[in-house]
């Protein structure tokens, strides 16, 4: 009789599961279909024409024109600060590479170098990066290397947690200011049902909960006879 009961509930509960993805209400919200997700702009990436501002642990490669033994990457410190040869410390964050040049000119100027022509490009930054939640093993935010894909994002955050939704992936993307939400089937993804989505600096990830499965394992946590045809039925 006991497992009759649990039946019927893991039964009741796998509706939940199968039904549509409830995204928000909100209309400025447009959910595209996984064909139709554009990719951003350039100016969406650059966060609507916001000039770059370094910041710490940012990576700059910085070329003194000329004079080889001043040319040199460099890594700006949790403080905000990088130490320049012949200079010293210099404030960089906050700072545009462009300004960051025109500053190291000026204290290079006369009295180390007669006319110096400084050139800062932004090597690594942190603020390239794509936020990843919901039923992954680490959450949080990684940067944007190369071409990034909804796989490989997922991966790079310890993969699908326990209790993960795979047919629930949302994408959320601003693209030309308008906030979009693409729904994927990572599961489908993996079978080669159709092809890895490439993801963008800024793409926010959030990876389904299934909360039926969860309440099915403390089900079964606290019931030594469930048997195995349960959990298969679970699944399917």
């Amino acid at each position: 009789m006991v497992k009759r009961l649990l039946l019927l509930m893991v039964v009741s509960l796998l509706p939940s599961c199968a039904g549509p993805s409830v995204l928000g209400n909100s209309p400025d919200v447009t959910v595209v279909s996984t064909e139709g997700m554009p990719e951003p702009t350039r100016v969406d990436l650059l966060s609507s024409n916001r000039p770059y501002l370094i910041g710490p642990f940012d990576k700059l490669k910085i070329d003194v024109f000329g004079i080889e033994d001043l040319s040199k990457e460099v890594q700006i410190d949790a403080s905000g600060r990088l130490s320049f040869p012949l200079i010293g410390v210099v404030e960089a964050s906050g700072l545009t590479p462009g300004e960051l040049a025109d500053e190291l000119e000026n204290r290079l100027q006369g009295r180390y170098v007669r006319n110096p022509e400084v050139t800062v490009n932004l090597e690594e930054t942190v603020s390239q990066v794509i936020t990843v939640d919901g039923q992954v093993d680490r959450p949080g935010l990684y940067p944007v290397i190369g071409r990034m894909t909804l796989m490989r994002a997922v991966a790079t955050a310890g993969g699908a947690g326990e209790f993960a939704r795979l047919n629930d992936v949302v994408i959320f993307r601003t693209v030309n200011g308008q906030q979009m939400a693409g729904l994927y089937n990572l599961k489908g993804i993996r079978r080669g049902n159709y092809s890895d989505p490439e993801v963008f600096a800024n793409d926010v990830i959030v990876v389904g909960d299934s909360q039926a499965r969860r309440i099915f394992k403390d089900i079964i946590a606290g019931s030594s006879f469930i048997t195995t045809p349960l959990i298969i039925l679970f699944r399917k």
